[in-house]
This record gives structure tokens, C-alpha cells and sequence, in this order.
């Protein structure tokens, strides 16, 4: 029996209309970019008809986004019968010497170009020509089809288990393209944007009520239940004026990739060591290296502000569309001893885990989303980083005929000077930066200071484990330039 293709809602979820919405600012922009180094070019027309077969399961990869008039609902996904997988499927050849600085140099091309609005919203490039027969690719997607770990189960559909591959498969069912006009647009609108604004009324007391009956329905335990969900909400959207960082103030369109490599095992065994998880290891070895970035400016520091996913996906969860929440948060990033900003920074995380708003994200959405965008991005553009952590595949993977041998990823800055994303492939965690060039015009120096980073934690864990530069290996050696003068506006 042929599969049927995964079912799409038509309107945008609130949490994804908001990031659509925040393409109005170039600064703003959620655009994911996963970079696959692969051992040889993969076979062309087995991997357009994987692409073809995918487009048709994956939510969002066979449709377009239709405003509806005076944004009366989120954002429509309209079904199209105008896939033109040449388009989105494209190759070219690397320049000399053909290694990853020039890969990544496409990818960040990719990274900082505007999605088209009349197609849907996702690229891949294939690079060959590169040094020892090697290849790449560059997957490009906009957040609002998914999140991390839905596009790790989206890539399920991509890649194959061994060089052979599966054969041939069928397309599957799928819905026919949509043509709607402008009166019918409207009317879906009215009706689901009034449903929409009804539940986000109902989500705060009906919250409350919920959380009261756990316990009683007692009237006290009403009025502390709501009381606790305002404040918790009132936390979630406070609004910031600066950076807590004095360095990375200024917000630019310049984006500058760059990696690291770091033993999985020995991530995890570190986090153990110190009482805490792989998570954990890693945003201690982010703000290790945010720390020793900014004593080389001449700055300290005792926190950050933080942009973190927290996932709410579940196993029922179709794989398309974010099932996560941004909490933006101050985490310690100060402390010295690495052992010791690992066990402050999991209380911190935790603590942020168990609030009462995570589960009205939707509704907190809505409301956002009726503020002018320039209201929004405010509060965005004052945050000093993000940071993720999406599980990878812990087998080795095939792409069309091509084995993947590194996997990179890369997370939108969404206003913040610097992205920090962490993707577990097999044995080894791939790290990928993303940063604002006017928050961090050194990018180079900005690498080397994660990596000292990484290698403050990997020591809790004992001897051995050493961090991977390939832009930079051996990493430049340690120096502490002239301090920069912190800028007072952001």
C-alpha cells in the first residue's frame, strides 16, 4: 500500500506565524542551514527522486504561505502544483582548494538570502569538485516548516542506511494543489482567527482552573493558580532595553560560519562528572567561551541573556511545524570553574523548564503576534545569544549513494549576536556558529575562544578529549588584543 503523505493544518500555528512575521526585519529572519560533508558526489538522479518522493511527506516542502487579507488569521500553507525541483535542487562546483572554508562560504551566502515568497521554502545546494573526491551539501529551510528535532525526523526521508540505498519507492497520496481566491481566503480567515483569539482568551484562566483541580477547586487555589500563570507570562515577555553583554552590542547584516568538533562521549561524561547533563556541558562550554571572548576585550562579565528552545514535542507530534518555545532567560556565565557554571546554569534551565507560560505558548503567540514588528524585534535584538541542542543520528547515514560524514548546523541569529548550535552525528558533536559581524567583527578570535571553552568542560570529564577546529587547526594562539571601547547604544 502506497504511504499518504503526513497531513498539513492549513493556518500556521501562532509560535509559527510569529517567525514568518519577523521576516519583515532582514535581522530577524529564521532561516536554519545544515551543512553535510559528504566522502563522494551523490548519484543526481537518485537524489532528485528522493527529493521528489520527500517533498511529497514532508509538511511544507510542496506548499507556499497566502496572507490572508488584513492578517484577520495566521498565514495559510496553500498546497502547489509548481515544485520545480530544479529550482530548488541546484549544483555547483567549489573553488579551490575545495575545502570546508568553501563550502561554508556558500552556505553562508545561503544563510543570508531572503527565502521567495511565491515558492516553497526550502533549498538544497550540492557542491562537488571538492579536495579528495569529496562533496557537500547545503539544506536550507525556513523555521516555520519545522523545528530541529522535527527536521532530524523529516531527514529519516532523505537519507539511507547504506550506500545502496532503497530502490526506487512510490510517491505517495498527497493533497491536491489549492487555488484559492481572495474572498475564500478571507472567509477561512474570519473563522479561524476568531477561533484562534478565543482559545488564546481562554488559555490563562483555563491554565489556572487546570492546575487548581489537580488539587482542589478550592477558590484560593483559583486565584493562586492565575496569579502564578500572570506572573510566569509576564516573565516570559519582559522587555529589555540593552545587552547585558558591554562587547557584543551592535546588530548588523553580516553573518560569518564557523565549527567545531567535540567527542560525544567525552561531552557527556564531563556533564556527568559535574552533576549534570550533555546539555548542560554544553551551554557551560558556550558561555566559558562567551566569558574568555570578552575578558580578551577587556570586559567582565557575570551573566547573559539567553535565547534557549525548549521542546514541547511529543512522539504523536506530526513531524512538520515547531513544536518548541523560545524562553530568553540570564544564565551565569562568569563562573570560572567550569564544573561549577555546569551545575549553576542545569539549576537555571531546569527552574525555566517547569513554568507555568511554557504550556501557553500559543496563546502568548497571539498576542505577540498583533504588535508591530518593530515592537518585537526590540526585545529580540537585545538578547546576547542562542543556543541549541538538537540529537542527531547516531548511526552513519547515506545520501544518494554519498556517505555523510560531518554534519553541521547552522541556527538563524533571530537578532541575537551569535547562534550556537550543537548537532550529535554518530560519535561526535558538530557545532556550528552562526554570529552578527557587528556584534562579533572577529569571528576567527570568536571561534578560538569557544573552543578554549569546550576544553575548560571536556577537562571535568578527565584527559584526552580534545576539541576540533577545522577552520582553524591548530587554533590561533592565544592572544589578548586591545580592549574594545563597549558601546553605549545597541
Amino acid at each position: 500500500m502506497a504511504q499518504r503523505a503526513v497531513p498539513v493544518d492549513p493556518h500556521m500555528r501562532p509560535s509559527d506565524a510569529f517567525s514568518w512575521y519577523m521576516e519583515r526585519d532582514p535581522l530577524l529572519r529564521s532561516t536554519v542551514v545544515a551543512v553535510g560533508m559528504l566522502d563522494r558526489t551523490p548519484d543526481r538522479e537518485q537524489l532528485r527522486a528522493a527529493l521528489d518522493r520527500a517533498s511529497y511527506l514532508v509538511p511544507g516542502m510542496r506548499h507556499i504561505v497566502r496572507i490572508p487579507p488584513l492578517r484577520l488569521a495566521t498565514p495559510r500553507w496553500t498546497v502547489t502544483d509548481e515544485v520545480d525541483l530544479d529550482w530548488h535542487l541546484r549544483w555547483i562546483s567549489a573553488g579551490p582548494p575545495g575545502g570546508i572554508a568553501e563550502v561554508l562560504a556558500i552556505a553562508r551566502s545561503r544563510a543570508t538570502t531572503a527565502f521567495d515568497p511565491a515558492r516553497p521554502l526550502w533549498e538544497m545546494v550540492v557542491v562537488d569538485g571538492l579536495a579528495n573526491g569529496g562533496a557537500a551539501f547545503v539544506l536550507k529551510f525556513h523555521h516555520a516548516i519545522t523545528d530541529g528535532i522535527g527536521g532530524m525526523r523529516l531527514a529519516l526521508e532523505l537519507f539511507d542506511l547504506d550506500r545502496a540505498g532503497n530502490g526506487p519507492r512510490p510517491v505517495p497520496f498527497h493533497a491536491p494543489a489549492e487555488h484559492l481566491d481572495t474572498p475564500r481566503l478571507a472567509w477561512e480567515a474570519v473563522t479561524h482567527g476568531a477561533g484562534e483569539l478565543l482559545s488564546a482568551a481562554r488559555a490563562m484562566p483555563g491554565f489556572a482552573l487546570r492546575t487548581a483541580a489537580q488539587t482542589s477547586m478550592h477558590p484560593r487555589a483559583v486565584a493562586e493558580g492565575l496569579a502564578n500563570a500572570t506572573r510566569s507570562v509576564v516573565k516570559f515577555v519582559e522587555p529589555f532595553r540593552t545587552t547585558m553583554s558591554p562587547v557584543m552590542r551592535e546588530r548588523q547584516l553580516g553573518r560569518s560560519l564557523d565549527v567545531l568538533e567535540v567527542p560525544t562521549e567525552a561531552l557527556a561524561r564531563a556533564g556527568g562528572a559535574a552533576d549534570a547533563k550533555l546539555n548542560d556541558a554544553f551551554i557551560g562550554a558556550v558561555t566559558g567561551g562567551l566569558r574568555i571572548y570578552h575578558e580578551r576585550h577587556g570586559a567582565r562579565i557575570n551573566q547573559l541573556r539567553v535565547t534557549m528552545p525548549i521542546s514541547l514535542r511529543t512522539d504523536a507530534d506530526a513531524p512538520g511545524g515547531n513544536r518548541l518555545t523560545l524562553a530568553r532567560f540570564p544564565l551565569p556565565a562568569g563562573l570560572p570553574d567550569p564544573a561549577e557554571r555546569m551545575r549553576a546554569i542545569r539549576k537555571v534551565t531546569l527552574s525555566w523548564r517547569a513554568e507555568p507560560s511554557l504550556g501557553m505558548t500559543q496563546a502568548i503567540a497571539t498576542g505577540l503576534n498583533l504588535l508591530p514588528t518593530s515592537v518585537v524585534g526590540g526585545m529580540l535584538k537585545h538578547v546576547d545569544f542562542l543556543a541549541s541542542n538538537v540529537p542527531g543520528f547516531p548511526m552513519r547515514v547515506y545520501l544518494a549513494g554519498a556517505r555523510l560524514d560531518r554534519y553541521y548546523p547552522f541556527g538563524p541569529t533571530i537578532g541575537s549576536a551569535v547562534n550556537v548550535t550543537l548537532l550529535s552525528y554518530v560519535d561526535t558533536c558538530y557545532v556550528g556558529i552562526n554570529s552578527d559581524t557587528g556584534a562579533i567583527p572577529d569571528p576567527a578570535e570568536f571561534a578560538a575562544c569557544l573552543g578554549e571553552g569546550f576544553s575548560e568542560v571536556l577537562a571535568v570529564g578527565g584527559e584526552g578529549a580534545k576539541v576540533t577546529l577545522p577552520l582553524h587547526d591548530p587554533p590561533p594562539p592565544a592572544r589578548r588584543p586591545k580592549a574594545r571601547t563597549p558601546r553605549a547604544k545597541a
